[in-house]
């Protein structure tokens, strides 16, 4: 982990193929991520969400299904996590019949890496139980 980052990781009962959807489609975003979703998942295509109250915006940078997808991502209004000016990747490694999630999400304020690491942590571990309901 560098300085300025946080990594989570998990393990799902499912494919890849099966998996990536949850990160690119919105009906299958609102399933684990946030209460309301509107993306554009191609390379300089728009990520908004709200998490509860907080909406997040940010734009995506890399989408290679079904393995990976690369976002900015930023909190308005707060000075610290203004929108885009950090990244998340997640990576989707097939081990078996199974997938590997790994989270990196990057150019963090010191701060605020406690508070994104268990924000990750929770919506991981709903992706989690969501993704295993598909096999």
């Amino acid at each position: 982990m560098s300085q300025h980052s946080v990594d989570a990781s998990i393990r799902i009962n499912a494919t890849p193929a099966e998996v990536f959807p949850y990160l690119t489609e919105p009906a299958l975003l609102t399933k684990w991520m946030a209460s309301w979703v509107d993306v554009e998942p191609t390379p300089g295509g728009k990520f908004s969400v709200r998490l509860g109250d907080q909406p997040v915006l940010g734009t995506y940078v890399v989408v290679e299904p079904p393995h990976r997808v690369v976002f900015t991502w930023g909190l308005p209004g707060n000075e610290a996590l203004l929108p885009g000016s950090s990244t998340v990747e997640i990576v989707l490694t097939a081990d078996g019949d199974q997938t590997v999630v790994d989270l990196m999400h990057t150019d963090l304020p010191d701060e605020l890496r406690a508070d994104q690491l268990a924000g990750w942590t929770s919506l991981l571990e709903r992706l989690r139980t969501t993704g295993e309901s598909l096999s």
